[in-house]
């Protein structure tokens, strides 16, 4: 059945009108910035579309991408300082920031993501046609709840979680001032409202594998440093690359002896988020907590003037990004 495609100018107002007419939200897409919804109900099926979110003449509608082929790597040098990038309201009132601008090309989305007020969250059992998506926690708590994963859980500063590809799951709470990280490929994928899964479900299915990848909660009351590759900093594993079967890792850097470095890498990406302290990167940008960074494979960068207190989150695809240090 082929959808009634209608334009509008406020997608969530154009939803509750649907809704309030008996039909229900079945897809929407993009999460830190919502255009196009599409509801179904009593035979029909509605394709909404915000009016700003397609070309001047109206003749392009955003598509989906199949989370199986991701668009190719456009790489660029990215620096988001925590100024930069204004807030927008996404799916489920959160409030997004971006962390990766120019998409690279549509293969990445980096989201810094923040629930100001806490309290109960208006979402639903939902899953996404994704790639990749993890969610590291940075300030406050989140309460959520996964398929097959037990009952709730709540998510404390410095813990992550890997959400695989097709997993059910819901945000039931936060604390006031909640802020996580969100890092997912594609870009731009939907998210699908499952109407007939109930959370938690009544298997414990810890193992299960989704798309060939398994669910991780990562806990920072876990967290093992050792040495790093990165000379003066020690690293924490996250459980990402296991989970992953090599796809991406997650680890956090903390400075130990921080000094001056010069590298490159062969990753198709190579994403840092500071979450204290501050460092200088390629001598030119100074950059603090709640910025982030992405640098391009294959070419050099330089870190420096690293204060005492430096912690980065790392993210890297793939898992191991292939660092060597340069003169």
């Amino acid at each position: 059945m082929p959808d009634e495609l209608l334009f509008c100018q406020d997608l969530d107002r154009a939803i509750a009108l649907m809704t309030r007419l008996g039909l229900r939200l079945d897809t929407i897409f993009p999460a830190d910035d919502p255009g196009v919804a599409v509801l179904s109900g009593g035979g029909a099926s509605v394709r909404l579309v915000r009016s700003d979110a397609v070309t001047a003449d109206a003749a392009s509608v955003p598509e989906l991408a199949d989370p199986a082929e991701i668009p190719p790597q456009r790489p660029s040098r990215l620096v988001v300082q925590p100024v930069d990038a204004a807030w927008k309201t996404g799916r489920a009132g959160m409030r997004y920031r971006d962390l990766i601008p120019d998409r690279l090309g549509g293969r990445y989305i980096g989201s810094h993501i923040a629930i100001p007020d806490g309290g109960p969250v208006p979402d639903y059992v939902h899953y996404h046609a994704i790639h990749l998506q993890l969610i590291y926690c940075y300030r406050g708590w989140v309460r959520v709840v996964y398929e097959d994963q037990g009952e709730p859980f709540v998510m404390q500063a410095g813990d992550c979680v890997l959400q695989p590809p097709g997993i059910r799951h819901r945000v039931l709470e936060a604390s006031p001032g909640l802020e996580v990280v969100e890092i997912g490929a594609p870009a731009v994928h939907a998210t699908h409202v499952d109407h007939d899964r109930a959370l938690p479900t009544a298997e414990l299915r810890l193992e299960r594998d989704y798309g060939g990848q398994r669910f991780v909660r990562f806990t920072a009351a876990s967290a093992r440093f050792s040495p790093s590759v990165l000379p003066g900093f020690d690293a924490c594993e996250l459980g990402i690359a296991a989970a992953t079967r090599g796809l991406a890792s997650v680890r956090v850097l903390r400075a130990r002896d921080p000094r001056p470095l010069a590298a490159r890498h062969r990753a198709d990406l190579l994403f840092h988020f500071v979450l204290r302290g501050q460092l200088t990167v390629d001598g030119e940008d100074r950059i603090g907590a709640t910025g982030a960074f992405t640098t391009a494979g294959g070419r050099p960068f330089a870190w420096s003037d690293m204060s005492p207190d430096l912690e980065l989150l790392q993210v890297a695809v793939p898992g191991e990004p292939a660092l060597e240090q340069v003169e």
